[in-house]
């Protein structure tokens, strides 16, 4: 049937399945807002009306972490669509699976300097795994049936659409396709096989399965690392957690692996790297076989690539071939998507133990924890613990309360854990929280936060106050830009130029300027009569945390240098 393509797009987000959208209006946009209050979507397709496009990029990135679903977030053309870009990017390099739809001026005004008018899939191209500018009505269905393909297939990542505002509000046959018919459909098919770059999860080749089976046989000190190719993959947490169980060896994570074994489990040995555990960063010195799995091996976890695992015979499996060899060289590599190459092995791995290494491995006493008169960051990510039961999800800022919460959580599922690992973005809590929660009705959702990063979009208060969005905001305020000043500590002899934040707000007035009620603690005992409030509320809620200025990430290892020269210790 005809319709106009304004609701051809909403149509296809219900062929979908999208219950929830984030973002922000602007001139170009108007069209398909518009079909929200004509037809009724509305009643079909939540929308979330963010303080920022930022904001909504981060929501939307949240909702998919936290849901494995596909996030979708609206924007207008020139400084709506630009506003997009650091979300974009976040999820980019963190593979989250989005698609992005903004609207451009009309096509007879592209490329002439016209009002709002910017190349946003110019801009994009290196942060997408596919974009689109549409100028054919015939092809706008087809164009957002395949960008959802490419954004959950194989590798997950984000996916932009740019529709001139002319085609909005042209008409076009429309005709409701399940999406389990998309792969057989005509046009469609044919697109969808062009795309196969972007959508073909390659099968693991049997002969690489036993390769790695023989070099498991052979090694006597195996460490297994977990990144976040695992989170992503559907399906895969059980299939790794049968192998890590029948391998039974000592397993390291990444930032993005957290939740693919419990924080808690006898086998974890804690975050590697950068602000590694002891006895995850020896042990990848002392292995004799490290078998990685969706991980890319990033400066942050191997800190210098030439001596990381020296003595280890290297195994990467990841479903990108182009992170094989990119930064570690391998001794043997799978490619194929995480479930399905430990399915294989599990079919195949004969259970084994390793007593005296994982006596050597564990033997490596960790930083012990301060108990004193003062609140510590310890105390704080262990009171949430204990208050949720170990459910909350954990959305975080970027630097030191970052690398706290990873520490100190036990997380113990894919999607517990919503942080920007691989851009690393000032700003992103609040939003992946709004996003997490909406995505995740019923969960208790924490935004741990920096107070420098919570500044940057503080503003999304609006946002959870106007929806009743139950998220309780921790921050951690040390009144510094706390990891930036850790360096100016350690490496740049006690310079601390630019990094105290001696100003306001105050961030309870602030909270309830925006209507939400909000405390202060300095004490754990505070924190907790804080925090059990903010549970109780069943809305929104900011908690100051006053921590020390000083308070620092241990251990910590210098950028460059080896996984067990110790800076901080």
């Amino acid at each position: 049937m005809k319709m106009k393509c304004a609701q051809i797009i909403m149509e296809c987000l219900l062929e979908q399945g999208v219950d929830t959208v984030f973002g922000y209006p602007g001139g170009t946009i108007l069209n398909v807002y518009d079909e929200m209050e004509l037809h009724g979507y509305k009643d079909k397709i939540k929308h979330i009306l963010t303080a920022h496009e930022q904001g909504a990029s981060h929501a939307a990135d949240g909702y998919a972490r936290s849901t494995g679903k596909v996030g979708v977030c609206f924007a207008t053309s020139g400084p709506g669509a630009t506003n997009l870009t650091t979300g974009i990017a976040t999820a980019y390099m963190d593979s989250s699976p989005i698609v992005f739809i903004t609207c451009n001026v009309s096509e007879n005004l592209i490329g002439k300097d016209s009002f709002q008018e910017v190349d946003i899939t110019g801009i994009t191209m290196p942060i997408t795994k596919c974009n689109y500018l549409v100028k054919d009505p015939t092809q706008l269905a087809d164009i957002i049936r395949e960008a959802f393909a490419i954004a959950r297939s194989g590798r997950p990542g984000p996916v932009l659409i740019d529709i001139v505002k002319n085609i909005t509000a042209a008409e076009a046959n429309y005709e409701y396709l399940p999406v389990e018919q998309h792969a057989s459909h005509g046009r469609l098919g044919a697109m969808l096989r062009r795309s196969s770059h972007d959508l073909k999860t390659p099968e693991p080749d049997l002969g690489d399965i036993a390769k790695l089976l023989s070099m498991i046989e052979a090694a006597q000190k195996p460490l297994i690392l977990v990144g976040g190719g695992v989170i992503r993959s559907k399906g895969a947490v059980p299939e790794f957690r049968k192998f890590v169980e029948t391998l039974n060896a000592p397993v390291a994570s990444t930032i993005m692996g957290g939740g693919a074994l419990p924080g808690n489990h006898p086998l974890f040995t804690g975050m590697i790297g950068m602000h590694g555990s002891h006895a995850s960063n020896y042990a990848s010195a002392e292995c004799d076989l490290l078998i990685a799995v969706g991980c890319r091996f990033s400066d942050r976890v191997a800190t210098d690539p030439s001596l990381f695992a020296q003595q280890a015979k290297v195994v990467q499996i990841d479903i990108d071939r182009a992170e094989i060899d990119k930064n570690v060289k391998t001794d043997h590599h799978i490619i194929g998507d995480a479930r399905r190459v430990l399915q294989l092995l599990n079919e195949k791995l004969p259970q084994h133990d390793y007593p005296e290494w994982k006596k050597w491995v564990f033997s490596h006493p960790e930083v012990p924890l301060k108990k004193d008169d003062i609140l510590h960051p310890h105390e704080i990510l262990e009171t949430i613990q204990v208050v949720t039961d170990g459910q909350a999800i954990i959305a975080t800022d970027v630097g030191q309360h970052q690398m706290w919460s990873a520490q100190y959580y036990h997380f113990s599922r894919p999607g517990q854990l919503v942080t920007s690992g691989g851009f690393g973005t000032m700003g992103f809590g609040v939003g992946a929280a709004m996003g997490a929660s909406m995505g995740n009705p019923g969960v208790p959702v924490v935004a741990c936060v920096g107070d420098g990063g919570f500044r940057m979009n503080c503003n999304e208060l609006a946002t959870l106050q106007h929806y009743n969005i139950p998220v309780i905001v921790v921050i951690f305020n040390n009144h510094t830009l706390g990891m930036v000043r850790q360096w100016q500590h350690l490496i740049y002899g006690e310079r601390y130029s630019q990094t105290d934040l001696d100003r306001g707000p105050d961030f309870v007035k602030l909270a309830e300027a925006y209507g939400i009620p909000g405390g202060r603690a300095a004490h754990q005992e505070e924190f907790e009569v804080e925090l059990r409030k903010a549970v109780e509320s069943k809305g929104p809620y900011v908690i100051e945390c006053l921590i020390d200025k000083d308070a620092m990430v241990h251990p910590m290892i210098p950028a460059g240098a080896p996984v067990t020269q110790f800076l901080l210790d």
